[in-house]
């Protein structure tokens, strides 16, 4: 009887071995067959085999996709499989290279202006857009136009766009301005419904992260908070482009009585609305706005001006090699902050906390800028990047944190022991708090008859997700809550030099711009990138320096794939679209980021600085 067990089982073995190889071997020819086949169609576009150097010629600036801080696809076969599989990923383009991208066209003789086309560009936090919006502004300075086309402005388009020379809009368009929001969704009676039991312990009137578990609305104080920084983000847009349109600011902020007054006045047309009360310079058809930018920039005879797209030109920029000097490091902190090594497109502490060392560990570094641009998350991994933050200023390397649109909880606790933290007006930061969720089954499943019964050697042995938690245990994190809570608040005390009974007053869990933050003492400096970048020099006393990105560094392989998908994006436009219908993509960009914001949970021991209501919409 053994004896034929055992030779079913080498039987199965075998035929699984199989299996394993055919299934690699179908993947292999049809990874090798795709190759194959987006290089023909490269090949056949009759794309050039040298660069095109523009001459004379208009940059169009046609970003399409988010703006990010970093790629989230490391590996570029994550983007390549991903369209294969029906899993369409956007193209992201990094903040940075965007606004390097203007200034090398700003010096390029070749490039007669800039034309805005952003119809693709989704809509982006406005910190990010003001970071690009200084780069338009040192086009404008070397004296080269700016113009603005587009169909339907989305707000984050039309803010860019406030920066052109002269705006097109299309006779049937409209400018789109709907202000800034704070929504979430709420889970309470879902839940209650499943038979879910949601077990919350926080610290923090204004610790919101955890309300969508807990209610079916946004309390009051979350509310309060809110209101002030949304209030004071929506200022900031309307000054900056009340500025660029010498307009009256109340006129891009009329109430609903105004706002339907002036649609009756222009016959319900939004188009003509945006003309007559100055938002646009002129209504222009896809074909008279051509004719127009030929006078400006010269045919190319093709019925169009002579211009070259966005990507193909950011592709044909050659390579910076940097000087035999000293360096200032880059390690950028974007998305949820989560324990261990994690991929991009989250903040791993083991990932971030190795690329620190890395920078303390060359001696040709010799100050770092952490930038942050996080919603916070584990606690526990938040430490061990500060800790990592902690030893190289004892190596005698300054810090400088240049917080983007969001350094907010775990954030924020990464960036506060930094020798200086920068920050933009409209940054989000704060929320100092900290919080844990248990969701535990064992009522759904005692309805199905489903019990979880046995014996356990301590009074924690019973704590599970089918058995949930006692008394005593609910006491006990609740406890490791709130000294976590005095840890944190102790922390932002000691490395800001703020008494404690102060720190618990902006603490809170309570959400800050920049600005109030600067006032309130939770950092330094209002200004960007740059301005960090300098102060970093300036503390490390070095006067020339490059830049030195530090990342983790793609294998000879990924970066021939990479290169290669970035050469077919620009010469042939592929583009990812989404999948679903308009109608429904805000709801479904809503649970995914809460889907999202469970999967981050991975703190061991469940505690977590984290601000769920920072996602501005």
């Amino acid at each position: 009887m053994k004896t034929i067990f055992k030779f079913i089982g080498m039987f199965f073995k075998g035929v699984w071995k199989l299996i394993t190889f055919i299934r690699l071997a179908l993947v292999n020819l049809f990874f090798l067959a795709s190759i194959g086949a987006i290089y023909f169609l490269y090949t056949s576009a009759g794309s050039p085999t040298t660069p095109v150097e523009p001459k004379e010629s208009a940059l169009i600036v046609n970003i399409s996709g988010p703006i990010v801080e970093q790629p989230t696809y490391v590996n570029p076969m994550d983007s390549l499989t991903g369209s294969f599989f029906g899993k369409d990923l956007p193209k992201e383009n990094v903040l940075f290279d965007i606004v390097d991208t203007i200034r090398h066209a700003k010096d390029d003789a070749n490039v007669s202006g800039l034309v805005l086309a952003l119809r693709d560009m989704p809509e982006t936090n406005l910190t990010k857009l003001r970071y690009i919006a200084k780069a338009l502004n040192e086009f404008k300075a070397s004296g080269k136009p700016i113009y603005a086309v587009g169909d339907i402005y989305n707000q984050s388009q039309y803010y860019l766009a406030s920066y052109a020379d002269k705006i097109y809009l299309a006779p049937d368009g409209a400018v789109m301005l709907k202000g800034y929001s704070a929504y979430s969704m709420y889970y309470k009676t879902l839940l209650e419904k499943l038979d879910v039991n949601t077990h919350v312990f926080r610290v923090g009137t204004y610790k919101s992260a955890i309300e969508p578990f807990i209610r079916d609305d946004m309390s009051d104080a979350a509310k309060e908070s809110a209101s002030r920084w949304l209030s004071q983000l929506w200022g900031a847009y309307i000054d900056d482009v009340a500025s660029n349109r010498q307009l009256e600011p109340t006129l891009l902020t009329p109430d609903m009585d105004t706002f339907l007054e002036l649609l009756k006045k222009n016959n319900g047309d939004l188009a003509a609305l945006s003309l007559n009360e100055g938002l646009v310079d002129q209504l222009a058809t896809r074909q008279q706005v051509r004719k127009d930018l030929i006078e400006v920039f010269g045919s190319n005879g093709d019925d169009s001006y002579n211009h070259i797209g966005f990507y193909e030109y950011q592709s044909n920029i050659g390579p910076q090699f940097g000087l035999e000097q000293d360096d200032i490091a880059i390690v950028v902190a974007s998305g949820a902050i989560m324990d261990g090594a994690q991929p991009r497109g989250t903040v791993g502490g083991d990932t971030t906390a190795a690329l620190l060392r890395q920078a303390r560990n060359d001696d040709k570094v010799k100050a770092v800028v952490l930038r942050v641009d996080s919603p916070g998350g584990s606690a526990f991994a938040s430490e061990v990047i500060r800790n990592e933050i902690e030893a190289l200023q004892e190596a005698g390397k300054p810090v400088v944190a240049s917080m983007s649109s969001l350094a907010a909880s775990g954030g924020y606790w990464i960036s506060m022991n930094a020798d200086r933290i920068v920050a933009q007006p409209t940054t989000l930061t704060g929320s100092i708090g900290i919080f844990s969720v248990i969701t535990t089954f064992e009522k759904g499943l005692n309805k199905l008859g489903i019990y979880t019964d046995g014996v356990g050697t301590s009074p924690f042995s019973d704590v599970g997700v089918t058995t949930g938690l006692s008394d005593g245990a609910s006491q006990a994190f609740q406890m490791g809550i709130e000294h976590g809570y005095k840890r944190f608040i102790g922390l932002v005390s000691q490395s800001r030099d703020i008494p404690l009974e102060k720190v618990d007053e902006v603490a809170q869990g309570r959400v800050w711009t920049g600005q109030d933050a600067l006032e309130l003492g939770l950092v330094d400096k209002i200004g960007d990138f740059d301005d960090a970048v300098k102060l970093a020099a300036e503390l490390a006393n070095v006067e020339q320096y490059n830049l030195y990105w530090v990342e983790e560094p793609l294998t000879p392989a990924q970066q021939f794939l990479q290169d290669f998908m970035n050469q077919v994006h620009a010469h042939l436009g592929i583009d990812a679209t989404a999948f679903l219908p308009q109608a429904l993509q805000p709801m479904a960009t809503q649970l995914i980021q809460d889907a999202n914001m469970l999967q981050s949970f991975n703190d061991p021991k469940g505690q977590y600085a984290f601000c769920l209501n920072c996602q501005v919409q």
